[in-house]
């Protein structure tokens, strides 16, 4: 089990938290995690603060698979950075369906939502109104983009991998798959967790696993490999709360931000793979270079590093696109 002590894990309590429709929670839970140490400007404010934003089955702790970019062993240990890690709205780390005991009848929430809960929460915490930058990878990215968005003016830069500005019909398809599978369940609406929601969060992890690799690395795999990476990959997923999985993919269902693009004024780097499933340059990077302005857009070929963990080919390009922010 992880110390997360010795990660510099940490809960905080807002009083309350409003949602876009109106509905508003109490005592709200949030999870964080920092690495670095905060630099302050004249007026005492921090000036160096970086958000990571996790991805669809992460946490604040998912910040630790960049360690090669941000941990103090990194090439990058002499750029003064503060990084702040939360856990997102809907997770039951934080406030979640699941941990509140709500379960569907927790409010719905959009990627709008999880941007104001960390908004808030950086706010009532540190006292920050305006990051340095956003990094967000996956539906991390959904948040990064919304963010840049919705709050022009509240950060310097945005870097962004593996990602996309809007839910297109092929992952919609997906997405209402996902959303078919567990309304299926009487039990779902009963409230009760029975056999019957286990064998239905397996089918939905193998939906889910269908698109972890790139194309190329799926015919690479042999039959027998790609049932021992699906069968962890599944039973891993069982641990998460089918209530709170139902409304995370409610809000992938409604996220689209391609109308609100030209308002970004941040610095803003995509990362994208060749031969991805999920996210594509094609339709996921490409057409933003006539929608940001200030944009730099990055292939890599995704068998260098996603399937090895190995992040080491981003090294030089990270330490180039930070070079003007370092404090």
């Amino acid at each position: 089990m992880i110390d997360k002590s010795l990660l510099g894990y940490r809960k905080h309590v807002l009083d309350e938290f409003a949602f876009e429709n109106g509905q508003v929670l109490l005592d709200v839970e949030v999870e964080y995690t920092t690495r670095g140490t905060p630099t302050y400007d004249e007026n005492g404010n921090i000036n160096n603060a970086i958000i990571y934003c996790h991805r669809f089955n992460g946490n604040c702790l998912s910040i630790g698979d960049l360690s090669q970019l941000i941990g103090p062993e990194s090439e990058l240990s002499d750029f003064n950075f503060f990084h702040i890690s939360i856990t997102s709205l809907g997770y039951p780390e934080s406030c979640s369906p699941s941990t509140t005991k709500l379960k569907f009848d927790f409010p719905k929430y959009t990627i709008k939502d999880r941007v104001n809960f960390k908004r808030k929460f950086l706010a009532d915490v540190f006292n920050i109104e305006k990051v340095l930058g956003i990094l967000g990878v996956g539906v991390g990215g959904y948040e990064a983009y919304t963010w840049g968005c919705e709050y022009p003016d509240e950060m310097e830069f945005l870097m962004i991998g593996s990602s996309s500005y809007k839910t297109n019909n092929y992952r919609y398809i997906l997405s209402k798959g996902i959303e078919s599978i567990i309304l299926s369940s009487d039990a779902y609406m009963e409230g009760k967790y029975t056999e019957n929601i286990s064998k239905i969060m397996s089918s939905i992890n193998l939906l889910i696993y269908s698109q972890y690799f790139s194309k190329k690395a799926f015919q690479n795999f042999s039959q027998d490999e790609i049932d021992i990476l699906m069968d962890t990959f599944i039973d891993e997923g069982m641990s998460i709360d089918i209530y709170d999985l139902k409304y995370r993919n409610d809000a992938v269902l409604s996220y689209d931000v391609e109308d609100k693009l030209s308002n970004i004024r941040a610095k803003t780097w995509i990362t994208t793979t060749t031969d991805d499933i999920y996210y594509s340059p094609e339709f996921d990077a490409y057409p933003l270079k006539d929608k940001i302005e200030n944009l730099k857009i990055t292939s890599f070929d995704a068998e260098d590093f996603t399937y090895n963990d190995d992040y080491s080919i981003f090294v030089d390009q990270f330490k180039e696109f930070l070079e003007e922010f370092k404090k």
